[in-house]
């Protein structure tokens, strides 16, 4: 019966973090709001199947972050990665389901129809690498696109190649390879206008996701 009664009091306390949280849901963009109704779930999740030992509270988590963490380690991968990247105009930033991106356009990454890494793009790949054998809870994944120039045939491929080469380099520099996915996307997720050089410039380009998920979820 005590078991019972923490349990209900469990998802009382869930639903009221949820009304909390729909409430806030106004004022956020649809990114975080996705983010916070899935916590609200979760939560509710938690309790309904746990314990009185916080299983609200492990649900809440996994919920909102899409069982990825936000560690210090990662905070500070984050600000290392912004110092490095300081007027490259690589983009890093942190997504909406705690994954640490870097975008890293074409005059940084590879020459157009090319999959060969420019010099510019060593130091920002040597500085990704630096720790990451320290977390060994930490998933890599490496996207390669292009633009529209020149047929699926060509681009497909190619977009894999960035990608691969990025890992290649990235392993020769100390990062478990068993850590780091590659896919290619060719020219289907543009990013910019593919009628314009700008534009087509923009949209060839690798993305480097970094995600960390807690020792319990390994």
């Amino acid at each position: 019966m005590k078991t019972k009664n923490l349990r209900q009091r469990g998802i009382t306390w869930a639903l009221c973090a949820t009304v909390l949280w729909v409430s806030a849901c106004a004022e956020m963009t649809p990114e975080q709001r996705s983010a916070a109704i899935g916590g609200g779930l979760g939560a509710l999740a938690g309790a309904a199947i746990g314990d009185s030992r916080g299983s609200a509270m492990v649900g809440a988590g996994i919920g909102a972050l899409g069982g990825y963490i936000w560690s210090t380690q990662m905070a500070q991968k984050k600000a290392a990665m912004e110092k490095a990247t300081a007027g490259t105009g690589v983009g890093v930033t942190q997504t909406a389901d705690n994954q640490l991106k870097l975008s890293i356009p074409s005059d940084i990454s590879f020459d157009s129809g090319h999959f060969d890494i420019k010099p510019n793009l060593r130091p920002i790949l040597n500085q990704f690498a630096q720790g990451l054998n320290a977390q060994p809870n930490t998933e890599i994944r490496i996207v390669g696109h292009t633009d529209s120039t020149g047929s699926e045939a060509v681009n497909n491929p190619l977009s894999v190649n960035r990608a691969a080469s990025a890992r290649d380099y990235l392993v020769s520099r100390g990062v478990d390879a068993r850590h780091i996915q590659i896919d290619g996307r060719g020219e289907r997720e543009p990013i910019a206008d593919n009628n314009t050089e700008a534009g087509r410039a923009m949209n060839r380009r690798i993305e480097i996701f970094l995600a960390e998920r807690s020792s319990a979820q390994k």
